[in-house]
């Protein structure tokens, strides 16, 4: 008996505990549900009339899980298109099974899109669901730790940096710089709440134009606001190895029609792009480390020899490294690749009257 079969009867009876009826298909979920994460196996479960997610997570403690359940259920309410949690008939949300934990989500019927292909209202609604994300958020008052602070990020770059071999020093001086540089000039007392911290083209559902669901809220914490607007923009604004000024102002447009931002916030946005293409590029450069072949892994960056794209943990790291080390160094401005339009968009981005008349109603609501 294969592997495959002996996951599918154990799903095929977990099913039935979740009192979904009689299981006519099991497979690999679809691409939005899927990480490339080692610890984590997703399936589709088909019951007929309903279609249900199973997770299996070997490292994700009860606290983590519990957290999230609690947020996922807290967004459902307010109507966000989150992954939907379902209890299993004893009201459990996440139970051990063979060492794993379980979880199960109703299945968004939506697809992955390819980043690159984008239409302007697919960009416009993802800036609007982020800027929901953030005003819904206000009401949650759970505490949610943030992993990727600057310190933290920091603390994990001087933990890796050790194990980086000689031929990787032009990069390790160019992130020892940049290290420098944010704990300077990044700004601190900025507009904090609830942010995604992760909303990367892969996490996003659409159905044709509409925005049907956002998953992987594994990075999920209490952060700056722009520093998310910034990770969204790194994400879906960077097309074939340049900024594109357009994509820009269109996530901004988005996110702007549900929540304005500040002119603290703009005058930050540049520091907190470079930022978040430095916490991505050092997360990255870990999961590279933690690979097996690690060494060969390094030596092809530093020879530009990427294998390619796929969906196996490897190239996975691979690419998604050297992709934010470019977005970093564009960023740094030292090379071409869009940023001179994105600073001019962004100095002149910021609406006064736009804020005074949202301030305005806040004092009246009052």
């Amino acid at each position: 008996m294969t592997q495959a079969s002996l996951e599918e009867q154990k799903i095929v009876g977990l099913a039935e505990e979740y009192g979904l009826g009689k299981v006519q298909a099991v497979a690999p979920a679809p691409r939005g549900w899927t990480r490339s994460a080692p610890h984590q196996k997703n399936f589709l479960v088909d019951a007929g009339r309903s279609k249900v997610i199973f997770r299996f997570d070997d490292r994700r403690g009860e606290i983590d899980l519990k957290r999230e359940t609690d947020l996922f259920l807290y967004l459902r309410k307010h109507g966000f298109p989150c992954p939907q949690p379902i209890p299993d008939r004893k009201s459990r949300h996440y139970r051990d099974v063979g060492g794993a934990r379980l979880t199960a989500y109703k299945n968004i019927d939506g697809l992955r899109p390819d980043v690159e292909a984008l239409s302007p209202a697919q960009i416009e609604g993802v800036g609007r669901a982020l800027g929901e994300m953030h005003l819904i958020c206000k009401g949650y008052k759970k505490g949610i730790e943030n992993r990727f602070s600057f310190e933290r990020v920091a603390d994990l770059y001087e933990e890796i940096r050790p194990r980086l071999p000689d031929y990787f020093r032009r990069i390790t001086r160019i992130l020892d710089d940049e290290v420098d540089y944010l704990a300077d000039y990044l700004e601190g007392k900025l507009p904090k709440g609830v942010i995604y911290a992760d909303l990367l083209s892969e996490n996003v559902l659409l159905k044709g134009n509409k925005l049907v669901g956002i998953v992987g809220f594994d990075a999920v914490c209490r952060g700056k606001f722009i520093f998310d607007l910034a990770t969204a923009v790194n994400a879906l604004c960077y097309v074939n190895g340049t900024y594109d000024v357009k994509r820009f102002e269109t996530v901004i447009a988005g996110y702007e029609s549900i929540r304005t931002l500040s002119l603290a916030e703009w005058d930050s946005f540049p520091n907190e792009l470079r930022f978040s293409a430095f916490r991505f590029t050092v997360t990255q450069l870990r999961e590279i480390l933690e690979l097996p072949d690690a060494g060969t892994c390094l030596a092809l960056i530093t020879e530009g020899r990427l294998p390619a794209r796929s969906e196996d943990r490897r190239a996975t790291a691979l690419h998604g490294f050297q992709g934010f080390f470019d977005r970093l160094s564009i960023l740094r401005r030292e090379r071409d690749g869009g940023m001179e339009s994105m600073l001019l968009a962004m100095a002149t981005g910021y609406d006064y009257r736009k804020y005074q008349k949202v301030k305005a109603v806040g004092r009246k609501a009052r």
